[in-house]
């Protein structure tokens, strides 16, 4: 009886720790499966001057990295989406940076994308040759910082006011559909967009050369993007400068590749182009690295225009808008 007992005893202490070494084995291979990491998010409108990251991705410079590019109808999406946190990074304007960080939205600048140099415009239609001949009429334009930003400028040139012409409230992804379909007789728009519309005749009035240096497209991060992934943040501008060097030494075949997504003639995204500037690595550290980085100082200035004409309610701290961490680390 007492070796029954005992060989029952050492039976169920057998089973526990079998039970326990299963248990152990288990956990064991759980943490040896494939590991998720969530892609970085990183959001654009169909705006030319982020095609280099999109060229990026066609030339393989992502591959194998968690990285997903969100194409988005209107920079209004991308800002509502940087807002909620459904975005880690986005390519947004610096004026509509300023706006996000007036709201309290923690995000830095790690990239200046392009700098506008008349790709930015009012198209009219033919008929309408100058600035003037705007009066009455109705202009379609994005409710954005830059396209309030362009629109007042333009008016104030022409000695214009807001009330002298019929504004149109007007998401990107509506500019060639109201074009069309005459509900409009200028719009505030960009690439590609302004390259379909004066091929199809249609009349520059304004562009962003009368604005040198103030239209400019930056990336932006949000904090909590640069504190868990800068790592990847850093794999991806390699990838854009990558991409940058490889439009400069294969123009063709990168203009080729670039005109794909947009769906638009190889000339035409070389028109485009043409039409702003793309600093390279060497660029953005001047831009973005030193005791008193320019884009700082662009944005000061431009801050206190916007919020001269009520487009900001007040001026926003920049002395922590840059991270320059990355291209400070970059090769040129």
């Amino acid at each position: 009886m007492e070796r029954a007992r005992a060989s029952s005893t050492r039976s169920s202490r057998f089973l526990r720790l079998l039970q326990l070494a299963l248990l152990a084995c288990v956990g064991l291979l759980a943490g040896c499966g494939p590991h998720y990491t969530p892609p970085l998010m990183v959001g654009t409108n169909t705006w030319i001057g982020y095609e280099p990251l999109y060229l990026a991705r066609s030339l393989g410079y992502h591959d194998r990295l968690p990285l997903r590019l969100v194409e988005l109808g209107s920079t209004t999406q991308a800002m509502d989406a940087l807002r909620v946190g459904k975005l880690d990074l986005a390519g947004v304007t610096l004026d509509e940076a300023l706006t996000l960080v007036q709201e309290g939205l923690p995000l830095r600048i790690i990239w200046v994308m392009n700098v506008s140099a008349g790709a930015d415009a009012i198209i009219a239609r033919p008929g309408i040759r100058r600035l003037a001949d705007l009066r009455g009429q109705r202009i379609g334009v994005e409710q954005t910082a830059v396209g309030a930003y362009m629109l007042q400028a333009a008016l104030e040139q022409a000695g214009m006011q807001a009330s002298d012409v019929s504004v149109v409230p007007l998401p990107l992804d509506e500019h060639l559909s109201a074009w069309h379909g005459r509900r409009v007789d200028a719009v505030v728009t960009f690439d590609p967009v302004r390259q379909t519309l004066l091929n199809e005749g249609g009349v520059t009035v304004f562009d962003s050369r009368a604005l040198p240096g103030e239209i400019v497209d930056v990336l932006v991060a949000r904090d909590e993007a640069l504190q868990c992934c800068a790592r990847r943040i850093a794999q991806l501008l390699d990838g854009q400068r990558r991409a940058l060097a490889y439009l400069a030494e294969h123009r063709d075949d990168a203009l080729a590749r670039m005109a794909q997504r947009p769906g638009v003639a190889s000339a035409d995204m070389a028109a485009a182009l043409n039409g702003m500037v793309l600093p390279n690595a060497t660029g953005n550290r001047a831009l973005l690295d030193g005791a008193s980085p320019g884009l700082v100082r662009t944005a000061q200035q431009l801050a206190q225009t916007m919020h001269q004409h009520g487009l900001l309610a007040r001026i926003p701290d920049t002395t922590g808008l840059v991270d320059a961490r990355f291209v400070r680390e970059m090769q040129p």
